[in-house]
């Protein structure tokens, strides 16, 4: 593959559920809303969306709920057939595998966890995250070997022998997690994954996620319904309402400039200076005195520089070596909350 292939690729993908979908969104007009395409008879489930994710990025996926979040990564696994445009992996129409090509890309290239567990209540930790090697048809010994290093991945190491009735909410999921990565995935697809978990446990699986992901590097869908999760997680963000993406961008040009009446309303609550960081605010070839700040300070970790720094530029340190200069009042604005 090249890297410049995306690893997902969605064009103007739909998902309609109905009689005959097919020959409905071949004669449908163009633009036709949501809820017209409702009184036709039809629900769209994804709505004309098309999207790339690149090799290690994690898309956070949300929406409210039937917004069609997991429809449309249910759309990028084939669990549904899509009625019209197309999805690539790796550069392959998926709607092109036949049944035995398609199960093998879920099992070589693909890992999968849900809100609910799906645990096997008689099998062990261990056995569990080895289900996926035992069905592939891997020997005992290497899918032990297998199952032990993820379970040490996981923080589980001592509980190997523990039955999902035996573990907390937060250890069952970190076995589903386990599991799915047994399996070496390029892509992992997390739908909503710790919604059903305490906050305090939420907040360490994040946590742990966060770590997994800076060790694996993995592609990463991740969908939920929680706006400050995807702040937290996500290198984009991408904004579902009736089946269409509103917007697809990172957390800082979501909060900063969202494109419709819609994502402004995910964002109005958001505390904007914990979230902009100071790169998105620079400008660079600007020749600025003084200490540069790192590009990947938030504005509110630079609270008192901007406050007693009288300059009306600082330098900014950018992601490519470059120095940026930041417009000190545009970050104060972001900083005190005010208003374009």
């Amino acid at each position: 593959m090249d890297s410049d292939t995306p690893v997902i690729s969605a064009e103007n993908v739909w998902k309609l559920f109905g009689p005959s979908p097919e020959a409905y969104l071949s004669r449908m007009p163009a633009g036709r809303s949501f809820e017209e395409i409702r009184s036709d008879g039809y629900i769209a489930g994804v709505k004309d969306v098309s999207l790339e994710v690149a090799k290690g990025e994690m898309l956070v996926i949300m929406g409210l709920s039937g917004s069609g979040k997991s429809t449309l990564v249910r759309c990028f696994s084939r669990l549904h057939d899509i009625t019209g445009g197309a999805v690539r992996i790796d550069g392959q129409d998926i709607m092109s595998l036949n049944a035995t090509e398609l199960i093998e890309l879920r099992r070589s290239k693909m890992g999968m966890v849900f809100q609910s567990f799906g645990l096997l209540p008689h099998r062990t930790v261990l056995e569990n995250v080895a289900f996926p090697l035992e069905m592939r048809g891997q020997d005992r010994h290497a899918r032990r070997e297998r199952a032990l290093e993820m379970v040490r991945l996981v923080g589980l190491e001592g509980r190997e022998d523990y039955f999902p009735r035996e573990l907390s909410g937060g250890q069952q999921q970190r076995v589903g997690i386990a599991r799915s990565l047994a399996i070496e995935p390029n892509i992992w697809f997390l739908d909503e994954p710790f919604s059903a978990l305490d906050p305090l446990i939420r907040r360490e699986m994040q946590d742990e996620f966060l770590r997994l992901q800076d060790m694996l590097g993995k592609t990463i869908v991740f969908i939920t319904h929680d706006f400050d999760e995807a702040l937290r997680l996500a290198d984009r963000i991408a904004i579902m309402k009736d089946g269409a993406v509103e917007q697809v961008d990172t957390p800082d040009k979501i909060v900063l400039d969202p494109a419709t009446e819609y994502v402004a309303k995910f964002t109005e609550e958001v505390d904007k200076a914990s979230v902009v960081h100071a790169s998105v605010l620079a400008s660079d070839g600007v020749p600025v005195d003084g200490e540069p700040v790192p590009g990947d300070a938030t504005i509110l970790s630079l609270a008192r520089r901007l406050v007693e720094d009288r300059s009306d530029a600082i330098p900014v340190s950018l992601p490519d070596g470059r120095t940026g200069a930041m417009d000190r009042k545009a970050a104060l604005a972001v900083l005190f909350g005010e208003r374009e």
